[in-house]
């Protein structure tokens, strides 16, 4: 099996190059996979699309979109979602948050017959370190309200780390363009009646100072996104 790995990228420019070595370092065939890894500059105006084009000069394998302004991490993923070839896709974020190793359970919950993985941070703790309590309480709302809307049992709607069958995440016919990617995900995933498989990940959340871009108005559009898909009466 083959997957293809995500990785949007904007404003990374201190980061993005360990986060790909990583990547590339890690070792997916144990799992039974091979891999694409195939990244995205979302627009960025620092160093972040020459960090990765230094990685790209040694990796030959590794194949470099850039949106020639900044569009959002929904859009950066539905670009690199036209250039698949794998299986599944698995999404990392270039920010070092995640673990890149905790890949490895997800594909081994996708091998075993699971479409959806989701990796959460909330299976193993109750609080993820260095998370701050605003993110802590959207996250709260944001699951609670996609478990009852859609009738999931989800403890982390929100994370990164996903594992979805490339033919699925196609017949989405996604609209997202900013960080409306994962309740639009979840939505679709539900109304298809595809079951959202969990496993424990690791996360270390990082502050607004040292670059953290989600704030307040994206736990605003990520709640909109829920109801806008939810089938009143269903």
């Amino acid at each position: 099996m083959r997957v293809s790995v995500f990785v949007p990228a904007f404003q990374e420019e201190n980061l993005v190059g360990e986060l790909l070595r990583r990547v590339i370092d890690c070792d997916v065939g144990r799992e039974g996979f091979d891999r694409e890894i195939i990244v995205c500059d979302d627009g960025s105006t620092d160093g972040t699309a020459e960090a990765i084009a230094r990685v790209a000069e040694t990796a030959p394998g590794l194949r470099f979109l850039r949106h020639s302004r900044n569009r959002g991490k929904g859009a950066a993923i539905r670009t690199m979602l036209a250039h698949a070839s794998g299986d599944c896709v698995f999404i990392q974020d270039a920010d070092l948050e995640y673990e890149v190793e905790d890949c490895l359970p997800l594909l081994r919950a996708f091998r075993a017959g699971n479409d959806a993985v989701y990796g959460s941070r909330f299976l193993e703790t109750r609080h993820p370190a260095g998370m701050r309590l605003q993110n802590l309480v959207a996250n709260r709302v944001l699951t609670g309200t996609a478990n009852a809307l859609y009738r999931l049992r989800l403890t982390d709607e929100a994370t990164c780390l996903k594992v979805i069958r490339t033919s699925l995440l196609r017949a989405m016919d996604l609209k997202c363009e900013r960080f409306e990617f994962c309740p639009e995900v979840t939505a679709k995933l539900a109304l298809m009646g595809v079951r959202i498989h969990e496993v424990p990940v690791r996360y270390r959340a990082r502050d607004f100072v040292n670059g953290k871009k989600i704030g307040w108005r994206d736990g605003v559009e990520a709640l909109k996104t829920l109801f806008e898909h939810w089938p009143i009466g269903s």
